[in-house]
Formats: structure tokens, C-alpha cells, sequence
């Protein structure tokens, strides 16, 4: 179990503690000579024989400190708040209240101090003071010891109860990777770099290797203390002491509020959405509001884009967004704490619903549908499937993992998700969701084909782009690829149509082509450019090659360069010729192609590239060979 202390400055928290402890804890000479905690202190004590350590953390109570206090209050099992008879309730003993409620911290005790310098009327009173101040939350119940750390009035008593809470208090599932906030860093003489902080997540072991700050950097466990106690491997909900080793591995390069990962959880992020509630003595909150953010030991400067309107009012809720400065690692159900941006009051907190919140459409009734989800949702399990009703272009697994610390053997999906892959990694869609998706591009193309009935149908980006899915495009492939596979979309080249659709020219094509026809199969292997042609014909280019082209697309036709098209009939005879001259050599020289047409050597040229990307032919040098494997040549 885990302890911090709460309350005002002065108010003996830390002789507390000593009495409780017999020890007098991590105190720096500067603390000693001002007689006030400064930074956060640790002790580690037995509350009897043979009870196990328990692990306290002493935080300051000085308002200047407050960023120090929330760094230790991170992980907690139980708060111990201290209120001194003498003084009663102070600022601070409200503002480090409402921070451990917004924590979630799920235990308290209340310790009356310096009884011996107050009356049994003035305890009394401050006893009131306490209830009304905890009656409004969740520790209205919490049991209040009234207590003298210089008499030992009390001591036992509150002793007992800790070590009751100590026997109840459950220990945390280490499922998930390993996550630690660094709030101490040092140098030992012998082994090197040593960090600590409370493991919120997951185990970790001799040996293992992890990755630290968002940059990732690697590292390997040399050796680690669990509750100050040598050890082999430490679990989520102890203290915990590592000591590190890495490739030009720094002390100057560890400071508190960096995180200690398992490498797959390693994700910096700059924008988390939250489930944001403001502390009800505060004023109306603006939207794009400056704030200090503090999660897990971390203190950074973010604004807060308020999700569900323009502001919100004190006491209320609401999903806004964290626009942070600098890169932050979370996972859904981190509880944050807001202060403003002077660092002078807290203004509220949250609890992080998703650490990789949409730059884009973050209001939209879908991102809003999906953020309700994951704030009524403890696990992926019961998430997922809302979380795909919303989400039209599929999830990404990976995310997801990281997302709720949930590495994805561990996962038991519903039969009706199914995970999709495509060239950018694998997404997770709901069954239905991608049937229709099926349908509705089957009826895009249908409805394509009603729009272009000249033509044989789009290709992929043009599909994608008309059928207006909200897919990217590695997507898009992957569900066109499972039509393409099932017959129910073919490809002519690369055109896409459905199976009985045909291109139909129109009358007036109908007309021009019956005039064409014949010029082109008259010329042989010479056919006119689109220019001639048209001048023949007295039509204009323009028209002549628009023709042309669909004649292309139907197979008529073949365009060879720009304005020069053949027909198909001629083109295979060409390619029997080329067949030909590879029986008597297989070595096809220009100059022997040149002289079989009756061509000049430019125009056969460009026909032989022509063949050579049907795939007909293939380049050596300055001579062709064909293609054994060719489907013309064996056609």
C-alpha cells in the first residue's frame, strides 16, 4: 500500500508520519534548516511485525509547492489528511482535498494534529469543519482521529487503521505494459543511474528492457527495489527503485515527469481528450483557455478546446480537448489535474478518454457519440462495438492497444468484428459496416456507368474519388481488392466495371466511327494521325480523338502515342508478323521489323515500345525478344 499525505503547510504532516513511523524520512539539509517541506519525501515502514512495508510519500502543503504535491500524489492507494487543530481548515487543505478527489484516490483518513495545543472545544469545532468540508464527496465517511505527534494521543489508533487499510486494500491488476512516472532521478556510486516512482501498470523484471522520455530512448533494468526492498520484479501499485543502463545514458537526460515504458506502449502524443470537470468554487471557463497540466508527475502548459460549447460553468462538465506543448504519454483513465496558468489554483480535472484525439471534426456528433462511449466504457471489450458504430473509416488496432493498455492476444473480440488488412496495417470493422460499404461501392459504380455509359469505368483513384467513401485510400483498396477477388467488380486493364456492363456509344459516335472504320483498316500498318483523320472527314481534332479514345477503352482501337491509334485487327496481324520474324530469329532487329512493314524506322520503333508495354515484346539492347509467357502471343 501506498500513503501520501495531504493538507496546509504546517500542519505536521511529516512529524506525523515520524510518529507513526518511528523514522524521520528523506529530508534535504534545506528542508531541515527552513523547518518546512519543500519536495516530496519518502519513508517506508512496518505498521507491524510481519505486516509488510508499507510505502509513504510526505508531500509539501506550501502553495508554491503544489506542483510537488500533485507529482506524489500520482498512484496512491490512500491519502492520509492532515488538519491541525490549532489553524482548523486552510486553503490548502481544500485545494490538496479537491486534487486527491479529482485523482480518484479511492481511500482517506483524517488526522486532527496538534490536538495538544487546542482545547476538546476547539477540536470539536474543527472536527465540524472537517465533515462539512468532506461531505459533498466521496470521502463524506471517512474516519477522523484526533492526534498529538509530541503525546502519541491518537497515534495508535490512526496506526491501527492504516494497517487495516493496509490488509484491505486490493492489490492492482498487472495486466498491460509496464508504466512508471519518474519522480526522482539519481546517481548511485557502484551502480549508476537509479529512478523511482509508483508503477501504475503492468510488471516489470531484472533484465528487461524499456523506453524512456518521448524520445524513446532504450533502456535495460540492471536491478530494482520494490517497497525499498531488493527484488527481482516489481508490480503495479509499489514503489519502485530502477536502476538503468543504456547507450550513453545521462543523468541529465532523466527529470521528473518522464515515463519508463514497455516499448509497444510508446506513443508521444500532443492532444488527448478529456472528460473535464471544473471544481465548483471556481469561475466560468472559456473555451481555448491557458492551463498547467499535471499527469503522472509531469507539469506542462496546454489550452483546453472546450468540445460542447463556448464555456463551462463551475461545477459542471464537459469533453474538451488538451492542446499540450510538449509530448506527454496516457492511456484512457489517467485522472489529470488543471491549474492555471499562473500555477496559483487548481481549476479542475479529468480523466483521459482517448491520448490521440483528431486534430479534425473533434465536435462532430460521431466524435462526440464516440467520446460519451468511451466515458460510460471501462474496457475495450465493452467500448469496441459502439466505438465502431462511429467510426466509418474502422479502427487501428495498434492504437487501440496503446490506447487502453491492452496488448491484443489479450483481447476477446465479438463475432462480428473482423479485421481488415491493408497496406498500412491491419483495421478492425464491424461485420454489417463492411458489407454495406461493399454495396454502397458496388452501387457507386453501377451509378458511374449510368453517368459515363461511353465508357468501360473509372480506375481506383477515380472509383474512390466519385464513390465518396469516407475511406483512406489503403482502405478503399482493400475492400475494392475483396470485390475485384469475388467476381463482383472486374477489371479491363486498368478500368473497373461491374460484370455485364458494356460501353454503348451514342449515335452520333455510332456515325463518325462508321466514317473512320475504313480509313483505318484501308492504311494497314500506316494508319492516319488524329489531324488527318479528322481533316478527311471535315471534323474537327478534337472530336476524332474523344472517339478514338472510347474506341480504345472498348479494345477497337489502340492508342499508341498520343495521336496515333491503330486498330485492333491490324494490331494483331502486326503481332503475328512479329511472331513470325521470331521463328526465323529470336533476336527481333529493328532494321528487320522496319523492312517486313515497309515503315520508316521511327514509326516502327513506336510500335515495338508499344509492344513492349502490352508485354507482347521485351527489350535487349536494340533488339526484341517475345515473351513466352505473353497472353497475345498466345492468343
Amino acid at each position: 500500500m501506498i500513503v501520501g499525505t495531504a493538507g496546509h503547510i504546517d500542519h505536521g504532516k511529516t512529524s506525523l508520519l515520524q510518529a507513526l513511523t518511528g523514522q524521520t524520512g528523506d529530508r534535504r539539509p534545506q528542508e531541515r534548516e527552513r523547518g518546512m517541506t519543500i519536495d516530496l519525501g519518502y519513508l517506508y515502514a512496518e505498521l507491524a511485525a510481519g505486516a509488510g512495508l508499507t510505502g509513504f510519500i510526505d508531500v509539501p502543503g506550501h502553495e508554491k509547492f503544489t506542483h510537488n504535491m500533485l507529482a506524489g500524489a500520482q498512484g496512491i492507494d490512500l491519502v492520509l489528511l492532515v488538519v491541525a487543530a490549532d489553524d482548523g481548515v486552510m486553503l490548502q487543505t481544500r485545494e490538496h482535498l479537491a486534487i486527491v478527489e479529482l485523482l480518484g484516490i479511492p481511500r482517506a483518513l483524517v488526522a486532527i494534529s496538534k490536538c495538544d495545543r487546542a482545547g476538546a472545544g476547539r477540536v470539536e469545532e474543527v472536527q465540524r469543519q472537517v465533515l462539512d468540508l468532506l461531505a459533498p464527496g466521496p470521502f463524506a465517511d471517512a474516519p477522523i482521529f484526533t492526534v498529538s505527534s509530541l503525546n502519541g494521543q491518537g497515534v495508535d489508533e490512526l496506526r491501527a487503521a492504516l494497517l487495516q487499510a493496509h490488509n484491505e486494500v486490493q492489490a492492482r491488476g498487472c495486466e498491460g505494459g509496464f508504466r512508471l512516472a519518474i519522480d526522482r532521478a539519481f546517481s548511485v556510486a557502484g551502480a549508476g543511474i537509479v529512478v523511482t516512482g509508483t508503477a501504475l501498470s503492468g510488471t516489470v523484471a531484472v533484465g528487461d528492457k524499456l523506453v524512456l522520455g518521448p524520445a524513446g530512448k532504450s533502456v535495460r533494468i540492471r536491478g530494482l527495489h520494490a517497497q525499498n526492498q531488493a527484488a527481482e520484479q516489481a508490480f503495479a501499485g509499489q514503489r519502485v527503485a530502477l536502476n538503468l543502463s543504456g547507450d550513453r545514458l545521462e543523468l541529465a537526460q532523466i527529470h521528473r515527469g518522464q515515463w519508463l515504458l514497455a516499448d509497444w506502449l510508446h506513443a508521444p502524443t500532443q492532444r488527448i481528450d478529456i472528460d473535464f470537470q471544473l471544481l465548483p468554487g471556481e469561475r466560468t471557463f472559456e473555451h481555448f483557455h491557458p492551463v498547467h497540466l499535471h499527469l503522472g508527475t509531469q507539469d506542462v502548459i496546454a489550452r483546453v478546446a472546450l468540445l460542447q460549447g463556448p464555456r463551462l460553468s463551475p461545477g459542471e462538465r464537459m469533453f474538451a480537448q488538451l492542446l499540450i506543448n510538449a509530448p506527454v504519454h496516457a492511456v484512457k483513465g489517467d485522472r489529470l489535474i488543471l491549474r492555471d496558468s499562473s500555477a496559483q489554483r487548481t481549476l479542475g480535472g479529468g480523466t483521459v478518454l482517448d491520448p490521440f484525439a483528431p486534430a479534425r471534426q473533434r465536435r462532430s456528433p460521431e466524435r462526440l457519440a464516440q467520446l460519451q462511449t468511451l466515458a460510460l466504457s471501462v474496457s475495450l471489450e465493452q467500448a469496441l462495438p459502439a466505438l465502431l458504430n462511429h467510426s466509418p473509416g474502422g479502427l487501428d488496432p495498434q492504437r487501440l492497444e496503446r490506447q487502453f493498455n491492452r496488448p491484443r492476444p489479450q483481447w476477446s473480440l465479438a463475432e462480428n468484428i473482423r479485421l481488415i488488412d491493408t497496406r498500412q496495417g491491419p483495421l478492425l470493422f464491424n461485420v454489417q459496416r463492411w458489407g454495406q460499404l461493399k454495396f454502397t461501392l458496388l452501387e457507386q459504380l453501377a451509378r458511374f456507368h449510368e453517368q459515363e455509359p461511353d465508357q468501360m469505368g473509372p480506375d481506383r483513384d477515380r472509383l474512390r474519388r466519385f464513390s465518396a467513401l469516407a475511406l483512406e485510400r489503403s482502405t478503399f483498396i482493400s475492400l475494392l481488392d475483396e470485390l475485384l477477388n469475388a467476381g463482383s467488380i472486374l477489371a479491363s486493364g486498368p478500368w473497373l466495371h461491374l460484370p455485364d456492363h458494356q460501353v454503348r456509344l451514342n449515335a452520333d459516335d455510332e456515325i463518325l466511327w462508321q466514317q473512320l472504320q475504313p480509313l483505318f483498316e484501308q492504311a494497314g500498318f500506316d494508319p492516319p494521325w488524329v489531324r488527318d483523320a479528322a481533316k478527311m472527314l471535315g471534323e474537327d481534332d478534337a472530336s476524332v480523338r474523344l472517339l478514338l479514345r472510347k474506341l480504345a477503352r472498348l479494345g477497337l482501337m489502340h492508342q499508341v502515342v498520343r495521336d496515333l491509334f491503330i486498330s485492333d485487327i491490324v494490331l494483331r496481324q502486326m503481332a503475328a508478323l512479329l511472331l513470325k520474324l521470331a521463328e526465323e530469329n529470336p533476336s527481333i532487329q529493328v532494321t528487320t521489323f522496319r523492312d517486313a512493314l515497309g515503315l520508316g524506322r521511327k514509326r516502327c520503333i513506336q510500335y515495338l515500345e508499344y509492344f513492349d508495354r502490352l508485354g507482347l515484346t521485351r527489350r535487349l539492347g536494340e533488339s526484341r525478344q517475345i515473351r513466352p509467357d505473353n497472353a497475345l502471343a498466345n492468343a
